[in-house]
């Protein structure tokens, strides 16, 4: 190798900038406030601002250090983009050289009013959210690598020699679906050596312009896939062998986040690559037999967390650097993935508590972690001062009050089968049918409705004091009333409060659970210019008071339809926030159970007689190797059921879904035992009911008819036809008709027109006597 790499990196950092600038400048772009040069403009700025702040932190800015890793939206579409892999919907877009202009680029990502967007789905295992591609047997792709190119042209200006991140060609293609019209046993797989000639010119074109390392990314390797393994692992062995064949280009890293790439790793070690990444948070430590196939190459261990924000071990990581020492394999230190996954910086959270603060760890401080260890990594003993520090903080972490509460994890220790179990959901129908008498295809809504700039402002003023209790509860009531009135004119069956004293899903429960705590500027990007605050869970989790009943008991006062209880499931709750991670998930997983168990108790009490309870991201944290799969099935559906079971058969227990390919968890998803399960369905034009159909799904079921992700506002007519796809695949008394996801992020006015349209439709598809079942 005649470029070496550099001893320490990440593999990628937080792109939507420290106070969110580019989400911001996205949607002034979006909504006309800033023109597309405006916006290149911000968005080169927050690229160079990235760059002296990672030089700052003691990365080499002309060693290939830092990776160029940012993305206007999605690093998926960014490759699709690059390789010219457009949809024949939208083949209008690309001008004559295969090019897309800014407003192209985000119609693929955001559709427009003839045209659905890209499918999303989770990132992996992760809340990230990736765009679809979607490749054909014929499609053509073109490469298209101007705005890549110029990344690179101006962080050399600006003095940085930066590492051009790009997704790898097997990951690329296993993360695409088949094309509409695709042959039945067609793979996007198939177009490997359609693509590849693609990626070699593109490092042609890197080397031109003086790159010295380019980084692949393969998480695609840590995971199973329906394809057999040995023809994956024969894919990896000849991308690779092509890309590194010759020396005209630059040297090639390849990552292999969220987990251990298993036998891939031979095929990937028999190539000409330079450098292999190995998450060793997730993944195993390589052996002595996995270590020699790296010969000749730089190992790049991931021994520092890109997924959790807790402080870093740095003993048990100096220690496992050590046991990676072989002759003839240089060592690199880097993050386990790319920090895209956590806040900036905890400089920015001075709210928190001081004790609390010193357990955690950023973007920035894992960066300073990074380069301890490579210090370490290079002269033994060096930093032992640093080393000793970061031993004292998790000690004192273990002790801390809170962290361990003997009467909670006492009452989770008694639990019994029983307690998570409910009546025959016959008995239940029954019972439930006869206390809400709701008709055939009944209409309702996720939970959420538009926050408004009215609600955020009295949010805001309460936080600064300027507006009391009082009135900031007479300002979300009158919000509330606004909600019910809206729903009982367009004429919903079931109701909803629309949630205006809840900022994010998650974090309204950490704010009310003890155990937890919220940051102020903790934002993580979700996908596009959506972004979360994950919350803080750091110790014993227990419910000190109800959460949501006045709420909804007011709601309820105010209308004589059904109007649902709403809640976060444990799994959502888990997945969605920052966990402990000094205990096994699943035991935290019961003590949230054992909290919301308690809330649903209290809304029964109350009179709430349909509680939803939303679990969107229980196929998110399921594992990537199948043999690891069933026991997460296992205690995530117990934790579900010991939150719900408590309900007697009258309350109609609801759950919701979202972006998951739910074929792979439809057994989970039955036995959650929910009474109504309603799933994202729009962007994949009800691919699920062929898993509900097939699995035999029996109780009720709602297939999203509308896309809440997108602007655009779905016709009645085109919701009626997904409606009647559903009712042929799914009996007519089951089906549910409603958005894909909450309303919270869309416009009043777009959602007034699109949930008209949703009821017209439901209407339409009833009233029809050719309705199956």
């Amino acid at each position: 190798m005649s470029v070496p790499f550099p001893r320490s990196t990440i593999i990628g950092y937080p792109r939507i900038g420290p106070r969110r600038e580019l989400k911001k400048a996205l949607e002034a772009y979006w909504s006309g406030q800033m023109d597309g040069e405006s916006l290149e403009r911000e968005a080169r700025r927050i690229r160079e601002a990235t760059y002296a702040r990672l030089t700052d932190l003691g990365l080499d800015p002309h060693g290939s250090a830092i990776p160029a890793s940012f993305s206007l939206y999605d690093q998926v579409l960014d490759t699709a983009v690059v390789l010219g892999a457009v949809p024949d919907r939208f083949a209008d877009l690309p001008d004559g050289d295969g090019v897309l202009d800014l407003d192209a680029y985000f119609t693929l990502a955001r559709g427009d009013a003839g045209r659905p967007p890209l499918e999303m789905t989770k990132w992996f295992d992760t809340n990230y959210h990736y765009l679809v591609p979607e490749i054909g047997e014929h499609s053509p792709f073109t490469l298209s690598a101007g705005t890549l190119l110029r990344d690179v042209d101006e962080a050399a200006e600006a003095g940085y020699r930066v590492r051009p991140t790009v997704i790898g060609p097997v990951t690329f293609l296993l993360l695409s679906k088949a094309a509409h019209g695709a042959g039945p046993s067609f793979s996007p797989l198939d177009r490997l050596d359609d693509v590849l000639p693609l990626y070699a010119d593109l490092l042609r074109l890197l080397a031109g312009r003086g790159v010295r390392w380019v980084q692949f990314d393969e998480p695609a390797l840590a995971a199973d896939w329906a394809l057999p393994e040995e023809r994956i692992r024969e894919a990896v062995g000849r991308a690779y062998g092509r890309l590194a064949e010759g020396t005209e280009h630059p040297a090639i890293l390849v990552t292999t986040p969220y987990g251990s790439p298993g036998t891939h790793l031979a095929a990937l070690a028999a190539t000409g690559v330079d450098a292999v990444h190995l998450d060793l948070v997730r993944g195993a430590v390589p052996s002595p037999a996995d270590l020699a196939l790296l010969w000749g190459k730089t190992l790049v261990a991931g021994v520092v967390d890109g997924r959790n924000v807790w402080k870093a071990d740095l003993r048990a990581a100096a220690a496992t650097l050590d046991a990676l020492r072989t002759d003839g394999v240089a060592l690199s230190v880097a993050t386990s993935t790319s920090l895209q996954h956590v806040p900036h910086d905890t400089g920015a959270e001075p709210a928190l508590d001081t004790r609390l603060r010193s357990w955690l760890s950023f973007a920035d401080q894992k960066v300073r972690e990074v380069t301890v260890l490579a210090q370490h990594a290079a002269h033994p003993g060096a930093v032992e001062r640093d080393i000793a520090a970061a031993s004292r903080v998790l000690g004192e972490r273990t002790g801390a009050r809170g962290v361990a509460r003997p009467e909670v994890r006492a009452r989770a220790a008694a639990l019994t089968p029983s307690d998570a179990e409910r009546r025959p959901y016959p008995e239940r129908r029954a019972a439930q049918q006869a206390v809400l008498g709701l008709p055939l295809l009944p209409t309702t809504t996720i939970g959420s409705f538009p926050q408004t700039a009215d609600v955020r402002s009295a949010r805001a003023r309460k936080a600064k004091g300027t507006l009391s209790e009082g009135g900031y509860e007479a300002a979300l009531q009158d919000e509330i009333r606004r909600v019910i009135g809206l729903q009982e004119e367009l004429g919903f069956d079931v109701l909803v409060h629309g949630e205006p004293e809840r900022n994010d899903m998650v974090q309204y429960f950490a704010e009310h659970l003890e155990g937890f705590d919220v940051t102020q500027h903790g934002w993580v990007q979700s996908y596009g210019s959506r972004c979360t605050r994950p919350s803080l869970l750091w110790g014993d989790v227990a419910r000190a008071a109800p959460m949501t009943v006045p709420w909804t008991s007011f709601a309820q006062s105010l209308t004589d339809k059904p109007v649902k209880g709403m809640l976060t499931g444990p799994v959502t709750i888990l997945a969605w926030s920052f966990v402990r991670n000094d205990q096994p998930l699943a035991e935290t997983a019961v003590q949230v159970a054992l909290a919301l168990r308690d809330e649903v108790e209290d809304l029964e009490r109350s009179g709430t007689r349909i509680i939803q309870v939303d679990e969107p991201a229980l196929r998110e944290l399921l594992p990537l190797r199948r043999a690891e799969q069933a026991a997460y099935l296992d205690w995530a559906v117990r934790a579900f059921r010991v939150a719900t079971s408590s309900a007697g058969p009258a309350t109609q227990i609801h759950t919701h879904l979202c972006y998951s390919e739910f074929g792979a968890v439809i057994s989970a998803i039955d036995g959650l035992d929910a009474d109504v399960t309603s799933i994202e369905a729009a962007r994949s034009r009800m691919e699920v009911v062929h898993d509900l159909e097939d699995h035999g799904f029996g109780r009720g079921v709602g297939p999203g008819v509308y896309d809440i992700h997108s602007p655009r506002v779905p016709e009645a007519e085109e919701i009626r036809v997904l409606l009647q796809r559903a009712v042929r695949h799914i009996p007519a008394a089951q089906v549910w008709v409603n958005p894909d996801c909450g309303l919270k992020t869309r416009g009043y006015r777009e959602v007034e027109e699109s949930l008209r349209n949703l009821v017209d439709a439901a209407r339409a598809v009833r009233a029809s006597a050719s309705i199956p079942g």
